[in-house]
């Protein structure tokens, strides 16, 4: 946002670009690269994340921020935001069906840039967003729209780009409209294999749980009764080392089809879903009762689950394919060995099922868990742990975390109050080794209520210590024209943040939420140069205690003093030197064994400015 001028011409320049024909196919419509370099990708669409699949292809940027991202086809700008988790994001509708996401932008060119700073500015947030009208951004094949970054949650430089289908407004795998400017052999690797023995009525290995094995098992496993294999695979491109989705995975037995994935498309919703198909990184090759994801497919009318009922080798064969057509097979035996196999023992108020409303009810606790929120039966081990001190009882749900398809209903009972503001309080979730993270909740009439997203293991927790904010580099601050915090609360994490300048609002943000920065660069349309100033942070965590700290700095303005041509006087540096003070530049020019070299090097920086 601070060089608009700059972005302003880049839009101009890239409007009135020419020569971007669009490819011209029968089949579908065509698009051209973001970018104008030679495409490679740091991610697929589709691969394995936490709860949901990831949208889009991630296209490496030589490590570098600022390249020039393209308009893929001719349409218009459609939503322009600024938000913690995918930065600088534009969303761009073609004529042709189809629209895009462009995430972690480093900034907006042309009047965008302006609207959005100035927006900012009048809702004092970093967080905002714009709807233009269709007529008011239209952009042309090959346009510059935006620059690439490395801002949001994002772990290095590129540019994430989804593609979504208008028609049926779901996101669909753009590497198929790239084909013909990515060239890879490299077929799909399996990593291992793991067998899944459903409870009550299989076993593997003797063993009623699920087990690991190597890719290519060099001896046959045993088991017997009804089974469900998964295969840990990864996509591999040439020339890059980095891992990707699998777009296709195929399971025969006995050269019989059983089970498919196809990763091509997926609607919003269905994000969850990827919690009853996964386990960690393994695929499964079977289909829970309660997961409707359309990309898997079962043909062998058991949900992809193979009956071993017989005392002989059952063949199976994995087909791995990627989006190029490259192939790899993955073979291996499970020999059928019958074996006595025990019934699962139960309490019956445990035994939740996929297909009905369920509920929990115990001492201190409420659990209601709504029809379809469970892809499977599933058989809670309970338990409930307490200390005389605490706020409330210690609820393990399951000793495990089974993730629910959406949000239910929890009540947790206090059994003491140690503060009496009750804002403090929280529900909080609690890891295998004790650990606590915030969950939410509200009070209301003796109980917390929050909503759940998983069967874990949940407690009530307080929090009444504010945030600590640290300043970062701040003898830069007047240099580098940027200010930066580290705010950290140990608790309930950072909820709100708010800056000032001289008592007027400055636009901190989160640049990049890994490092969790809140960074304001100084405009001088906001912020005089030269002179001392004062900044103020005020930080609140999620159970509303607040810090608020004071900061004085001098806004450097040495640069501007190159105009000076009186370079050899003693007069200049004098000035440098006053107007530099509190800079870190002016503490090593008051070393006396280092002005020499100092002055020199302001000589090289000004004669290289000439």
């Amino acid at each position: 946002m601070k060089y608009s001028i700059f972005f302003s011409l880049l839009f101009f320049i890239g409007s009135v670009q020419s020569g971007y024909a669009q490819e011209t196919d029968t089949d579908k419509p065509s698009f051209i690269p973001p970018f104008d370099f030679p495409i490679t990708f740091s991610g697929n669409f589709g691969e394995i994340r936490a709860n949901h699949f990831h949208g889009g292809l991630d296209f490496k940027t030589g490590g570098t921020i600022g390249k020039p991202v393209r308009a893929l086809a001719d349409g218009y700008i459609s939503r322009i935001r600024v938000t913690h988790g995918s930065g600088y994001v534009l969303d761009v509708t073609y004529d042709n069906g189809y629209s895009t996401i462009n995430r972690h932008l480093s900034a907006f060119v042309g009047d965008i840039a302006r609207r959005i700073e100035d927006l900012q500015y009048e809702k004092e947030s970093w967080e905002v967003e714009i709807t233009p009208d269709p007529d008011e951004y239209p952009v042309k094949a090959g346009q510059i729209i935006a620059l690439s970054g490395n801002t949001g949650y994002s772990f290095g430089p590129h540019l994430h780009l989804d593609m979504i289908e208008t028609a049926t407004d779901e996101y669909i795998d753009p590497l198929p409209f790239f084909m013909n400017k990515v060239k890879d052999k490299t077929a799909p690797r399996a990593e291992g294999i793991m067998l899944f023995p459903q409870p009550g009525k299989g076993v593997v290995e003797g063993k009623q749980t699920r087990r690991a094995f190597p890719a290519h098992p060099t001896k046959p496993i045993t088991a017997w009764g009804l089974i469900g294999a998964g295969i840990r695979a990864y996509d591999y491109m040439d020339g890059v080392q980095n891992k990707y989705g699998v777009k296709a995975v195929i399971l025969e037995v006995d050269g019989e089809e059983v089970f498919r994935s196809t990763v091509d498309r997926f609607a919003y919703e269905e994000n969850r879903y990827i919690n009853s198909w996964t386990h960690g990184q393994y695929m499964k090759s079977f289909i829970e009762p309660g997961n409707h994801l359309r990309m898997l497919q079962a043909s062998n009318g058991n949900r992809g689950l193979v009956d071993i009922n017989e005392e002989h080798p059952y063949r199976f064969v994995y087909t791995l394919r990627d989006a190029l057509g490259n192939i790899s097979k993955v073979r291996f035996t499970v020999q059928g060995q019958k074996t006595i196999i025990a019934p699962v023992e139960h309490r019956e108020k445990y035994a939740l099922k996929w297909d009905k409303v369920n509920y929990l009810q115990e001492p201190g606790l409420e659990l209601v868990i709504p029809k379809g929120m469970l892809y499977d039966d599933v058989l809670l081990n309970y338990s409930v742990r307490a200390d005389s001190g605490d706020i409330a009882f210690t609820y393990q749900l399951n000793d495990t975390r089974i993730p629910m398809h959406g949000a239910c209903d929890l009540r947790i009972g206090l059994r003491r109050r140690p503060v009496e503001d009750m804002t403090k309080y929280y529900v909080a979730g609690v890891t295998a080794r004790g650990g606590k993270y915030r969950i939410g909740g509200k009070y209301e009439d003796g109980v917390m209520k929050v909503r759940i997203r998983d069967l874990g293991t949940y407690t009530v927790a307080v929090d009444t210590v504010p945030p600590v904010i640290t300043p970062v580099n701040q003898a830069q601050w007047g240099r580098t024209g940027k200010i930066i915090f580290k705010a950290k609360d140990k608790e309930t994490g950072i909820n709100t943040y708010r800056g000032t300048i001289d008592g007027k609002y400055a636009l901190f943000g989160k640049p990049n939420s890994i490092s969790g920065n809140l960074v304001c660069e100084l405009d001088p349309k906001h912020v005089e140069k030269g002179g001392k100033h004062v900044v103020e942070m005020t930080v609140t965590d999620g159970c509303g205690n607040r810090t608020t700290e004071q900061f004085d700095f001098v806004h450097c303005t040495l640069f501007h003093c190159f105009s000076y041509r009186t370079l050899y006087s003693q007069e200049w540096l004098v000035f440098v030197l006053i107007d530099c003070f509190h800079c870190s530049l002016a503490k090593l020019c008051m070393d006396i064994n280092l002005c020499n070299t100092t002055f020199d090097c302001l000589l090289d920086i000004f004669v290289t400015d000439s």
